[in-house]
């Protein structure tokens, strides 16, 4: 895994990883195993917390260090209120120069507030990530049209309004290579950042020629974590059987002899 993050990082425009303790439900133990990789690769690290008002994620993401800090769903202007204010106590003006806060745009609901949510956002966090996943489910469009038309055109409406008011824009959901024309274009409005599940590149890289072979490797990564990860909690699940057995051989035995007595 470290091998092809910093392969990622040299060769193909990787920047950071990304964990989630939303819908992904990084447990703890994962989480410092992906940062400990992540920093011997000397990357940043990503992190969506559990919602706009997840105190105890920000305070983790305080102490952990993160680089980049996500707040999902949040859909109103009155949502991205309490991210601010979550933010603001939890992290001191200090810790804050240090730290990227961004809201994920990821619903029509969202993309209709854009306007105001932009506005409040300017001066008090660092950029959105629009999820074109969940975006084209909310829809009701099948998960296959992540990159038709109409997603990509919502996507360029938010790079306007980040290049109009100097928000970072991060596009994510099911990025790979048939959605490298969509990411041209939208770069030439502004992205700052593209993610696939675990693996953030520079927007930059989608120019590259070698970008297919990039996301490759971002995938090859996620596989070896999920590999990494199903090994090691069935360890974890082994490590006792043998204890088990023991114990369940002492009990039946205990009860043929109550029964032979």
């Amino acid at each position: 895994m470290l091998e092809l993050l910093r392969r990622g990082r040299g060769d193909h425009g990787v920047v950071a990883v990304k964990a989630e303790f939303e819908a992904e439900g990084t447990r703890p133990d994962e989480f410092l195993r992906l940062l400990e990789i992540a920093r011997k690769a000397d990357l940043k690290v990503a992190l969506k917390i559990g919602g706009c008002e997840a105190v105890s994620d920000l305070l983790a993401s305080r102490l952990y260090g993160i680089d980049y800090v996500i707040a999902p769903m949040v859909e109103t202007p009155y949502a991205l209120s309490k991210f601010i204010e979550a933010k603001d106590k939890t992290h001191t003006v200090d810790d804050q120069a240090g730290t990227s806060f961004l809201f994920n745009l990821e619903t029509e609901t969202t993309l209709r507030n854009l306007d105001l949510m932009a506005q409040n956002a300017k001066g008090h966090l660092d950029g959105i990530v629009f999820g074109r996943v969940d975006f084209t489910l909310s829809r009701g469009l099948p998960r296959g049209d992540i990159d038709t038309r109409g997603v990509t055109d919502a996507v360029l409406q938010v790079a306007q309004v980040a290049r109009d008011l100097d928000l970072e824009l991060v596009v994510g959901g099911s990025v790979s290579t048939g959605s490298l024309p969509a990411l041209r274009e939208i770069r030439a409005v502004r992205l700052d950042r593209f993610e696939t599940r675990k693996v953030i590149f520079e927007g930059e890289a989608v120019t590259r020629p070698n970008i297919a072979a990039g996301i490759e490797v971002a995938v090859q990564f996620e596989l070896a974590w999920l590999k990494n990860k199903r090994d090691y909690y069935g360890e974890i699940a082994r490590e006792d059987a043998a204890r088990i057995a023991m114990i369940e051989r002492r009990l039946a035995s205990n009860d043929r002899e109550r029964i032979a007595g």
